[in-house]
Order: C-alpha cells, then structure tokens, then sequence
C-alpha cells in the first residue's frame, strides 16, 4: 500500500472516530472535546454550548 493512501486511511479513521466522539459528546448533553471539533474542521470557539437549561 502507498505512503499516501496509508496517510488517507488514518485521516478517515480519526475524522469518524471525532465524528462519533463528538456526537456521543452532544447526544449527551456535554461539549465534544475541541480536538475533535478542529479533526471534523469546526472552531470550537464558534461550537454552541449544549447544556439545556
């Protein structure tokens, strides 16, 4: 396998793993970590509070 499809296969693997850490995160009424807001390309100062209340 390639250098640079190795390097895809691990940006996908860690865009989904963020993907499905921060809607865990939300789901649960907490804010997603900022590392995984920046993976999936979102400014986590822009990112809305979830917290209800």
């Amino acid at each position: 396998m390639s250098k640079s499809r190795m390097g895809f296969i691990g940006r996908a693997f860690a865009v989904l793993s963020a993907a499905t850490a921060a809607a865990a995160a939300v789901e649960g009424n907490r804010r997603p970590r900022a590392r995984d807001l920046r993976t999936l390309g979102i400014d986590p100062a822009n990112f809305p509070d979830t917290r209800r209340g």
